[in-house]
């Protein structure tokens, strides 16, 4: 769940700072790809220690939570959601009318249209000789 939320949280990012759905999708999977793999691969390595483990049940418990963790890393995570979200486009940020009276939340803080017209306003300092 820890990697869902990384990915789905940096191509929400990139959407909120104007760029179009197949671009944040590819930002989202190029900047959170090695932190999805690195995190499946340490979950499949507890596993697979249950699995090689003398234990019927524990044996069979961990030979079958490292196989979804490898299905669910590489292929749900991977490539479904990808997928997916890149054939919706921007169907994929459509709220029900009925659900507006919900809080628009910013994950990281202002979209980077607004950090940038607020930049602009602020006068820069002057350097010392």
């Amino acid at each position: 769940m820890d990697y869902h939320v990384f990915l789905l949280s940096r191509i929400k990012e990139r959407h909120d700072a104007g760029y179009g759905t197949r671009e944040a999708v590819a930002f989202g999977l190029s900047r959170t790809g090695s932190l999805i793999t690195g995190a499946a691969l340490i979950m499949v390595a507890v596993f697979a220690g249950f699995a090689l483990g003398d234990l019927a049940e524990f044996a069979q418990m961990g030979f079958g939570l490292a196989a979804a963790v490898i299905i669910d890393a590489t292929v749900v995570r991977s490539i479904l959601v990808p997928a997916v979200m890149t054939l919706l486009g921007e169907r994929n940020w459509y709220l029900p009318r009925w659900l507006q009276w919900l809080p628009r939340v910013s994950i990281e803080g202002a979209p980077a249209a607004a950090s940038a017209a607020r930049v602009e306003r602020e006068p820069e300092p002057a350097l010392l000789p």
